[in-house]
């Protein structure tokens, strides 16, 4: 597998093909989530290969959005089954970071401890200090790309709804992450004014 060469790649073509009003779905996105999901490999101590598998997954997870926004996790299982070959990775290699890929997709639904992780890191930042203004971005997105139109208050109420539901898959995440969402969702609460 050549990651190095495939990395250099994709990045350059999210930093150069991605729409301009993708404020959420951008190349810090993509960033973050590797970011994270090699942070949840180590805390999980995969082996060489399971790492090798899931940083590549997390690479290509949002990389369908250079093509569709909507059912942007199938374009992205796509462009791994076309583009991996090319890379030095093996059929199954490619099912299964497709799996992983599809994984992604709301609401989340992860198969194995590789698609939990993968998961965990694609949502890492509800657990975090910068979750208010990475949400606002989803927001702004979801106006500018005409998803949904949300005042601030049903934006608001909209989190409150997910993150209640919301849970990490793995240990490490929950450990790593759960004070910090907790916190974040007493925040949107004390904003609503929600005893």
């Amino acid at each position: 597998m050549k990651f190095t060469l495939l990395r250099e790649f994709l990045l350059d073509q999210l930093k150069t093909g991605l729409r301009g009003d993708l404020y959420y779905h951008s190349i810090d996105h993509t960033l973050d989530v590797y970011e994270a999901a090699m942070r949840l490999a180590k805390m999980e101590n995969l082996d060489a290969y399971e790492t090798e598998i899931l940083k590549t997954a997390a690479l290509l997870h949002d990389a369908g959005m250079l093509i569709t926004y909507v059912g942007h996790e199938e374009a992205s299982a796509e462009m791994a089954s076309t583009l991996l070959p090319q890379y030095g990775y093996s059929q199954e290699d490619i099912n299964l970071i497709i799996n992983l890929i599809l994984d992604t997709r709301m609401p989340q639904q992860a198969g194995g401890k590789l698609g939990q992780l993968l998961c965990d890191a694609d949502l890492d930042y509800l657990g975090r200090e910068d979750y208010f203004l990475i949400s606002h971005r989803l927001r702004l997105e979801w106006i500018k790309t005409q998803v949904r139109n949300t005042s601030l208050k049903q934006w608001y109420e909209l989190q409150l709804d997910f993150l209640t539901k919301h849970q990490y898959f793995c240990p490490s995440s929950r450990l790593l992450r759960n004070p910090g969402k907790q916190y974040n969702l007493q925040q949107i609460k004390d904003l609503l004014q929600i005893s």
